[in-house]
């Protein structure tokens, strides 16, 4: 569940959207509150939430002061305002402020900011997770060419040329059988063989070369993800979002909005 910790010195309110409001519904839990910001900063800093709602003007320490005393601000942040307060309120954009809401507060507004909260949560934790998981461009070989294009390294004397067949037609729609005629070989034959030497169907490796290659695409920032696509192999958008989750664990998009592939070029 997603944590929350509401600063504000109204009672009535702080109360109200505690008790009054459906956390549950939106997978939240409200794990503390304050009503002001010097209790504030240090319950924030002690339970870590997710999502901080507070108010600006409390007495000791107002909203913004306690949000620029936090130095790691690893949360979402609403501000509560009136409506004479909603310009000074806007300065908060330097203090990482996701949303806004005038009181008095309705709840199916602070239901559509908790929504857009949630979703971009589980967004930085996606993209915190491909980091983790992905630390360099090297790390997103799917395919050692130097391992799978040797010639030396295959007994069946076809495989080279089924490998080859892939490197240089990836780029079309192509399958085996096409390479069977080519071949003049049969399609259950060569599917066997190419099994057997490559520890892949032909369906799978023509698959990761393709991904591979779109990865490398990605690399120079040139293209849009449907002209990668294309120049892979891929006549379908969709096809090709579907093959990529598949091998990534992430869309094309989710995955180029990690960076990831910047962190070479620093």
């Amino acid at each position: 569940m997603f944590r929350v910790v509401i600063v504000e010195d109204e009672d009535l309110i702080r109360k109200g959207l505690i008790y009054s409001f459906d956390w549950i519904n939106y997978d939240c839990i409200v794990v503390g509150e304050s009503p002001n910001g010097k209790d504030g900063l240090e319950v924030i800093t002690e339970l870590k939430p997710d999502i901080v709602i507070t108010d600006i003007k409390m007495p000791f320490m107002d909203g913004l002061q306690m949000l620029e005393a936090i130095e790691n601000r690893n949360f979402e942040t609403v501000i509560i305002t009136g409506y004479a307060e909603f310009e000074y309120a806007k300065k908060a954009i330097k203090y990482q402020v996701s949303e806004y809401l005038l009181k008095p507060i309705n709840h199916d507004e602070l239901g559509m900011v908790i929504e857009n909260l949630i979703y971009k949560i589980k967004n930085k934790q996606m993209i915190a997770t491909l980091k983790k998981q992905v630390k360099s461009f090297s790390d997103l070989t799917l395919l050692e060419s130097d391992v799978y294009f040797n010639e030396s390294n295959y007994e069946c004397r076809y495989i080279p040329d089924m490998l080859r067949y892939i490197e240089d037609h990836y780029n079309k729609k192509i399958s085996i059988e096409d390479l069977a005629d080519e071949l003049e070989l049969s399609t259950t034959y060569l599917s066997r063989k190419f099994k057997e030497e490559t520890k892949h169907t032909f369906s799978d490796f023509l698959n990761k070369f393709r991904i591979q290659k779109s990865l490398e695409l990605m690399t120079d920032g040139d293209y849009k993800i449907y002209e990668i696509a294309e120049k892979v192999g891929f006549s379908e958008y969709k096809y090709f979002s579907q093959v990529f989750k598949n091998y990534m664990q992430s869309s094309p998009s989710e995955f180029l909005q990690s960076n990831v592939f910047l962190w070479d070029k620093d």
